[in-house]
């Protein structure tokens, strides 16, 4: 089984940028997602969405790359959030306690949703 590599595209809304991502969340993903959040820092965004609705499959090694970045997004006092998970994921990120450090958001239209 050949592994389908990580895209993500980013686009931006005032303050904050929109991570699609598309393929497999896998080792091979970090690098991608450090990648766009080195480019999207550029544009000092308050917030980072993750949409997950194109991708196919997350391991452990995927996880720990949404970790990575979930800590370098702390460090620099921006909230990183999730949409677009398939339920088996966002029930995985619930247990693994990621969902406490970065909210799931049902849908796309949230983003647009005051807080």
């Amino acid at each position: 089984m050949t592994a389908n590599k990580l895209e993500v595209t980013v686009h931006y809304q005032p303050n904050a940028a929109v991570f699609d991502l598309s393929g497999e969340l896998t080792a091979l993903a970090g690098e991608a997602l450090q990648a766009a959040y080195g480019a999207a820092e550029n544009q000092n965004p308050e917030v980072i969405f993750l949409n997950f609705a194109s991708v196919d499959y997350i391991n452990s090694t995927g996880i720990a790359a949404i970790i990575s970045l979930l800590a370098r997004a702390r460090q620099a006092n921006r909230s990183l959030m999730a949409y677009g998970l398939r339920p088996f994921y966002a029930e995985l990120f619930e247990v693994a306690g990621l969902a406490n450090y970065m909210p799931i958001l049902s849908a796309e239209a949230d983003l647009l949703e005051p807080a």
